[in-house]
């Protein structure tokens, strides 16, 4: 006999479950905005985390994984042999909150590494993380009719920790997070410039493989009126930074690759010629295969230009993370849920990024899906890209300080975890990882 009837009886109470918490989403999605906590320093939201989860009465509820990290335990009520992994981000970023709401944050981390930073969720990590509160919440709800369980994964540090401290994905999975039971899919979402209540998706790598680059470029620190007498080793980091331009020439014609300097430090003042300069910044590579050569290059020319000038340059590459991919096989056993929760019209696949995220570690490695949730006021062109509609907000990339989010699409959020939980639970969203045998009915 088909177990259609009861499946469908399932999905209803997740949808109808998930309109009676939207609320409370949104209440949960501002607080967290108004409170944002930067990597590894994420204690109050996994508190809040960690409370919600306790208050639902699951099996169990681990803390302090690497940090702050927090995972809740479902077991559901029927037999089953999967576990899914639903995944959210819970750390903000440095980054001033100019989006113009009423609960914009104000907050300030003066001990932070580096800082005195502004804080905000400038990438939707607050959206990310009340979504899947409320998922928690639907799927105890009905828990005595799912065949399998769920883990409920908030993770710390997806932006990055301090360069001395551990932090992220891979922190997490060498902590044990995932020791028992072990994840048989992985499912995430991160909120993006994209039509309300849309999904994107791409087949391969959705992100980047990235790393962190430092480096370290060395004179001989002297007094500004006697330059002669030192060594100075600004100009030598403005000619590095003048040649990174052309590595992305040399690499490759077809698969994109950046390397991006976004903070320079330099010690001295303004009257002495300072002993070092250091650049930070990132490099991403569509495809991990180019990261090698991306990497000898920019060694090559930070160490040869750096000695032109009589400096010295030390290249470090720190933190790498790799691309996160949605195999054929995941995508195509995925999308009919996509579909039958936002509509088939709005579920659409999109162009290759080299924005990185770190839940890679857990999909590459379990099997699943990550994809991209549109939450602003945009349209589709011919082209399939976003657009800005007359008379809304336009679109503002992650990172932004004037990013935003719609809070009326979070509910959607809501029940694209709860659906594609129960889905792979029941048998009917498998993929080539999983090892077991999809139902048929």
């Amino acid at each position: 006999m088909s177990s259609e009837p009861l499946h469908e009886e399932v999905r209803a109470e997740l949808d109808r479950s998930a309109e009676k918490t939207a609320s409370q989403v949104v209440a949960w999605r501002r607080h967290l905005h108004r409170n944002p906590e930067l990597s590894n320093r994420e204690e109050r939201t996994a508190a809040l985390v960690a409370g919600h989860l306790r208050s639902l009465g699951l099996d169990e509820v681990r803390t302090g994984i690497a940090g702050h990290g927090v995972v809740g335990v479902l077991r559901g009520g029927r037999p089953g042999p999967r576990t899914v992994a639903l995944r959210a981000d819970i750390d903000a970023l440095p980054v001033p909150d100019l989006c113009g709401v009423d609960f914009a944050s104000g907050t300030v981390d003066a001990d932070y590494p580096g800082g005195p930073f502004p804080v905000s969720h400038a990438c939707g990590h607050d959206c990310h993380t009340a979504m899947l509160m409320g998922a928690a919440s639907v799927l105890a709800g009905v828990r005595e009719r799912l065949p399998g369980t769920v883990l409920f994964v908030f993770q710390p540090a997806e932006e990055g920790p301090p360069v001395t401290e551990r932090g992220g994905a891979l922190a997490m999975l060498e902590a044990g997070a995932f020791a028992g039971p072990v994840p048989t899919m992985v499912f995430g979402m991160h909120v993006t410039p994209y039509p309300k209540g849309y999904v994107g998706y791409r087949v391969g790598n959705q992100y980047a493989a990235s790393t962190l680059v430092r480096i370290v470029v060395t004179g001989k620190q002297v007094h500004g009126s006697t330059p002669w007498q030192g060594i100075d080793p600004m100009p030598a980091a403005g000619a590095i930074l003048t040649g990174i331009g052309q590595i992305y020439r040399q690499v490759s014609a077809f698969d994109p690759v950046t390397v991006t300097i976004g903070h320079v430090e330099d010690v001295g003042r303004f009257n002495i010629i300072g002993q070092t300069v250091t650049l930070w910044g990132t490099v991403r590579c569509a495809v991990q295969s180019d990261m090698a050569e991306v990497q000898r290059r920019l060694t090559t020319l930070a160490e040869h230009t750096a000695a032109a000038y009589n400096a010295t340059a030390a290249v470090d590459y720190l933190q790498p993370v790799p691309p996160v991919r949605n195999t054929a096989e995941w995508v195509a056993a995925g999308l009919p849920t996509l579909r039958r929760v936002v509509g088939a019209d709005r579920v659409v696949e999109t162009g290759a990024t080299l924005g990185y995220d770190d839940v890679s570690e857990f999909v590459n490695r379990f099997g699943g899906l990550y994809v991209m949730l549109g939450v602003q006021d945009a349209t589709l062109d011919g082209g399939g890209r976003p657009v800005p509609v007359d008379g809304g907000r336009g679109l503002v990339t992650n990172h932004n300080p004037h990013f935003y989010a719609d809070d009326d699409t979070l509910v959607t959020g809501v029940r694209l975890h709860a659906h594609v939980a129960y889905d792979h639970l029941a048998g009917t969203l498998t993929g080539p990882q999983d090892g077991l045998r999809a139902e048929t009915g």
